[in-house]
């Protein structure tokens, strides 16, 4: 037996523990960090694996329209959010860096004139190779951004060809290069387990991008998302013990480079984890804006989520009507157990066991069952103070999680 919520219960206010072991009552004796997602939702062409709300851009894209359109959107949130200072801003897509100098620079003092930041905000822009050059880098520094993430997936051209990629090797290293002219702070995203893909050449693109110094990785094994291309028509993937050694090997080679691995598929230098990807893992809340966007919004005795028009022609209808929102329901409180530990459990050191109790609003009595029953197959460590995976339990990180469904 864990008696986890005794020893993470000693530290919270008698009066809030009294509150939170009522049954069926969600109070939060104070709400989470709130980050900032801008979606922008066109690209130059779709890539066969992805399954990301992504639109290819055939034609001009309108981007004075969505930029007011991202406002307007914005403007119709601020009462959600009222007051609470922005520890983090990531602008994903699709391609953001199709955005103009210009248009990126609007975006940014729209989002400041209308919210309070951090003073250490962490400002991301997703890049893609073939779309950026060090002069526009350079711009979008100077109106703000101060971490670059760039989806690089290989620096294998061959295996770049195979995933849909427009950029070959040669423009994935002048891409970093241009990056790390301006800061830093580059996350580079790389993909495993590609098509025809061997362990050496795996490892291979690893040690290519750990010759750029980077404060951040992200590596991702390559998977068939439902209703893409590559699920449609699967390519010829290496089998499981082969996908199983690439993943074994790069994680020996990042621990012997310095890097953390504190996330499934994150590795950071030390102090330089992403803050805001560690806000989603740690069940803070975040507003989403753009079309498709979500957001995860925290109150005194709710938390909802909300998703926006998928299409950007519909999300900017509705953005102009004053309606951007498609489907927005509170989250029930038999099912909050679960979403907290789907996010916290990706973290390889897990979370203090209060978190739980100060982002759900509930006693871990509720999660104690099935921590039992995770402990007993060793999927979780027998620590009172903290609610964290085993190595074995970051190994069936999906059969961990899914024993935290609400019956």
């Amino acid at each position: 037996m864990i008696p986890i919520h005794t020893e993470a219960l000693q530290s919270v206010p008698r009066r809030v523990v009294e509150t939170y072991l009522k049954p069926g009552i969600l109070n939060l004796a104070a709400l989470p960090p709130l980050s900032l997602y801008v979606h922008y939702p066109w690209c130059m062409r779709k890539c066969p694996y992805c399954d990301f709300n992504s639109h290819e851009a055939n034609g001009e894209i309108p981007e004075r329209e969505y930029l007011d359109a991202l406002r307007a959107d914005l403007e119709q949130s601020l009462p959600l959010i009222w007051g609470r200072k922005i520890i983090s801003i990531f602008i994903g897509g699709g391609t953001p860096s199709l955005l103009s100098e210009l248009g990126l620079d609007r975006l940014l003092s729209d989002i400041r004139t209308l919210l309070p930041l951090d003073a250490a905000a962490e400002i991301t822009m997703e890049a893609n190779p073939g779309t950026v050059e060090v002069t526009r880098f350079k711009s979008y520094v100077a109106s703000g951004v101060n971490r670059f993430s760039l989806g690089i997936q290989s620096f294998n051209s061959e295996h770049l060809q195979a995933l849909g990629r427009i950029h070959n090797a040669d423009e994935a290293r002048r891409a970093v290069d241009a990056a790390l002219t301006c800061t830093d702070n580059v996350n580079l995203d790389l993909m495993y387990a590609l098509p025809s893909q061997s362990v050496e050449q795996a490892l291979e693109d690893v040690e290519t991008a750990l010759q750029f110094q980077p404060t951040h990785l992200s590596l991702y094994h390559l998977t068939m998302e439902p209703n893409t291309v590559f699920a449609k028509y699967p390519p010829a993937l290496p089998d499981d013990d082969t996908s199983a050694t690439m993943q074994q090997q790069i994680q020996q080679r990042m621990a012997a480079a310095g890097f953390e691995h504190y996330e499934v598929s994150a590795f950071a230098k030390p102090g330089r984890r992403a803050r805001h990807n560690l806000n989603y893992w740690e069940f803070g809340d975040y507003l989403g804006i753009g079309a498709g966007a979500h957001s995860k919004l925290s109150f005194p005795h709710r938390i909802i989520r909300q998703a926006r028009f998928k299409q950007p022609a519909s999300y900017l209808q509705h953005a102009s009507a004053g309606k951007v929102i498609q489907d927005e329901h509170e989250i029930e409180r038999e099912s909050l157990g679960f979403e907290f530990m789907l996010n916290a459990l990706r973290l390889t050191e897990g979370v203090p066991s209060r978190l739980f109790i100060e982002r759900t609003g509930q006693s871990t009595q509720i999660i104690e069952p099935a921590l039992q029953r995770a402990e007993a197959k060793g999927l979780i460590q027998a620590d009172h103070q903290r609610i964290q995976p085993t190595e074995l339990g970051q190994r069936f990180l999906n059969d961990l999680q899914q024993m935290f469904l609400p019956d």
